[in-house]
């Protein structure tokens, strides 16, 4: 994957997608399902040519770039960033744990094998990304902690929702990583990525 900061504002901007979806589960119940499916639909994307591909283009990646831009412009929402961080952080110890890349690269396939019968949006894909997340994911620490409402919380298709849409968080920070992203990238670059979000965002006006 190209270390550009084309590539690593793409990454972002996938990161702050997928919690932005899972804030609004977490709390409303609801979420843009075709946002929803575009994050889904990452993990699926193992052989992408490009970061853009992981998406299926900058297009579908528009909220997340919205979003991408406040944060590096004026970045006062620390919940996001609460769990931006913590998807980074999980994604850095998961990227040393070959047993469970292994695992869910196994799992990602199976889920693969199954798209004639059901679709990435389909209740039992969701529920197998979330089974996916849980046995592999949350074995490391520290767990992500998602705060909302408990109605929506304890609603099981929610559950599955949410860890589904980790799981593509996983996704976009090992995308982040792949582009040469880290933590001083965040410090040094933030102005240039500034720069590339403000770009992608006119390309999709």
């Amino acid at each position: 994957m190209p270390q550009t900061d084309h590539d690593r504002a793409i990454a972002l901007a996938g990161i702050l997608q997928t919690v932005d979806l899972v804030r609004g589960i977490a709390r409303r119940g609801q979420a843009n399902p075709e946002d929803v499916d575009t994050c889904l639909s990452s993990l699926l994307k193992i052989d992408a040519i490009s970061s853009s591909d992981v998406y299926g283009g900058i297009d579908r990646l528009r909220p997340g770039l919205r979003l991408l831009e406040l944060q590096l412009s004026n970045p006062r929402d620390l919940e996001l960033t609460r769990y931006a961080v913590a998807l980074l952080s999980l994604e850095r110890k998961l990227s040393r744990r070959v047993d469970l890349l292994r695992a869910i690269g196994a799992g990602l396939e199976e889920i693969i094998r199954n798209l004639p019968h059901f679709p990435v949006s389909h209740g039992n894909t969701v529920a197998r990304f979330a089974d996916i997340y849980l046995k592999n994911i949350s074995t490391l620490s520290p767990r992500i902690m998602v705060n909302g409402a408990q109605i929506h919380l304890n609603n099981p298709d929610n559950a599955n929702r949410i860890r589904a849409l980790l799981l593509a968080g996983i996704r976009a920070a090992t995308l982040w990583r792949q582009s040469g992203g880290s933590r001083l990238t965040l410090l040094l670059r933030r102005n240039p990525l500034l720069r590339e979000t403000r770009s992608l965002l006119a390309s999709v006006a």
